[in-house]
Order: structure tokens, then C-alpha cells, then sequence
């Protein structure tokens, strides 16, 4: 997203940006003070053996795991996790997750080793049979008016702390159906911040079961595939989608929109869930 225009320094930085020296043309001569998104290695430790890290903002680090576990199958529910502290060491960051004995005895059956990037999804898997897990197809309980959607696009933004002072992070919210934004995170990994998302909506009440998914990215396979894990039944994206996210998205029962822009949308699956009045 395009960063603010800022002669001053705002009054408090958000956790996830720093203040450095850059110079731009014509004067290159003269450093100027610009505002630059943080990357930072995360790693995913479930007890005690990490399992993944991850490039990705710090911040929000709780739900990322949260919505990391649920969207891979790592877990059934946040009920699985027993406990998480988040450990600044050398590094990076570790995120030391507490899995029940159930969980964690299917988390070694089946573990493999990922190397994360904020750009790929699938970076690490050990066979090509990894990239694709079953997914219980999604039931059709939800509409959404597609004229909501304009509000939504309208107040992205406003889940960006980080993205409006450094034009580096991307987002991911979640919109009731009236379209208003209930809540959202953003990361300089598109999935990540999704993730988050995931892991903010499995704690929130009611009210979040209700609406769509909207994300500032293109639309990958590997997002459909974190979103149809997690119940979400329509999923936004401002960009566009690839054809391994569509044919996903087509066998999952998700509804697949993309290219969203106020009075524009592209559907790709599913359309029946959409109202045009």
C-alpha cells in the first residue's frame, strides 16, 4: 500500500516499524528520517521441537501461532494449546507452544521441516504429496452483499499501522456483513497475515462466525487452503487469484473473489453466496 506522506514524525511508532536515514533524489547528499517495516525470523517451537519459522513482523505473535496451528491441522481447536510465550533470542523470535499430548503425538507423525519466506507458502515440504491436504468441504451458511464490500476496501487501511507509515505490510480483516471491518493484522508476509487473522477470529465471539475474509495480496492456493481449514467460507482478495488457488478453492467449496475494487470484483467459485441487490 502507498506509505503517508509525513514531515513529522508521528507521536508513538507501532510495534513492527523503525525510524532510519534514506536519501532521495535530487539532494542524495542529505539523509532524511523515513519509517521502514521490521522482518524478523520467527520460529514455531511446540514442546519443545521447533517446527517452522517464519520472515514476519513482531507483533500480534500469539494469534499467528494460533492461526498458523489451526490452519495447517497442527490443531483441532485453540483448546489444544496449553500454554505460549513468546522468547526473544539471538535470532529472532520463538513462540513456545504447549500442545496437548494428542496433538503433539500426531504433530511427530506427521512433521516435516518448513523453511518459510515471506513470498512462498510451501518453502521446505518434503514431497510434492505435502502441498495439498484434504479439507472437509465447506457447508454454504453464508451471504454476503457485495455492495458491503466498497466499505470494507474503503477502511483496509485502517488495520495498517505499520503499511501507512512504511508502504510495506500487507493485511488481512475480517468483514461483518453490514461490511464493516470487525478487526484485522497486517504483516510483511501475506500469509502471516492471514494466519494472524485466522488465530484472532478462532477467540472472538459470535459475531466473527459471520461474513468474509479480505486480504490486500493476490490469492495463492496455499491462502485458500488456510482459509477453508478454518471455516471461512468467503474469502476477498484485492489482487488477483492463480489457478491452483481457484481449482482449491472450486473443490472446498469456498467462494473465490478477486480483484476487488469498490463497484469491481472478479468471481472465480462458488457465486451462489453472493447477493448483487
Amino acid at each position: 500500500m502507498p506509505k503517508e506522506n509525513r514531515d513529522t514524525p508521528p507521536h508513538s511508532l507501532p510495534a513492527g516499524v523503525v525510524m532510519c536515514e534514506v536519501r532521495r533524489p535530487p539532494q542524495l547528499s542529505q539523509p532524511i528520517p523515513d519509517w521502514i517495516a521490521q522482518e524478523v525470523p520467527v520460529a514455531l517451537v511446540y514442546n519443545g521441537i521447533s517446527h517452522v519459522v517464519m520472515m514476519a513482523s513482531p507483533k500480534d505473535l500469539t494469534q499467528f501461532a494460533i492461526g498458523f496451528s489451526l490452519s495447517e491441522g497442527i490443531i483441532d481447536h485453540p483448546q489444544d494449546i496449553y500454554g505460549m510465550d513468546v522468547v526473544q533470542v539471538c535470532n529472532g523470535l520463538e513462540v513456545q507452544i504447549e500442545l496437548s499430548s494428542r496433538r503433539f503425538m500426531a504433530l511427530k507423525e506427521r512433521r516435516r521441516a518448513l523453511a518459510g519466506r515471506t513470498g512462498c507458502g510451501v518453502c521446505g515440504v518434503e514431497q510434492l504429496n505435502d502441498i495439498g491436504k484434504p479439507i472437509t468441504p465447506l457447508p454454504f451458511s453464508q451471504t454476503f452483499i457485495l455492495t458491503n464490500l466498497d466499505m470494507a476496501l474503503e477502511a483496509l487501511h485502517t488495520v495498517q499501522p505499520i503499511g501507512q507509515l512504511s508502504g510495506c505490510t500487507h493485511a488481512a480483516a475480517w468483514i461483518l456483513p453490514s461490511g464493516e471491518i470487525a478487526g484485522g493484522h497486517e504483516d510483511v508476509g501475506r500469509h502471516v497475515a492471514l494466519d494472524k487473522l485466522l488465530g484472532r477470529r478462532a477467540g472472538e465471539n459470535e459475531i466473527w462466525q459471520q461474513g468474509a475474509a479480505l486480504v490486500s495480496s493476490r490469492a495463492s492456493y496455499e491462502m485458500v487452503q488456510k482459509a477453508a481449514m478454518c471455516g471461512v467460507e468467503i474469502l476477498f482478495a484485492v489482487s488477483a487469484a492463480t489457478t491452483l488457488a481457484v481449482e482449491v478453492a472450486e473443490r472446498c467449496n469456498l467462494t473465490l473473489v478477486g480483484f476487488c475494487k469498490p463497484g469491481r470484483v472478479t468471481v472465480y467459485t462458488h457465486p451462489q453466496r453472493l447477493i448483487t441487490a
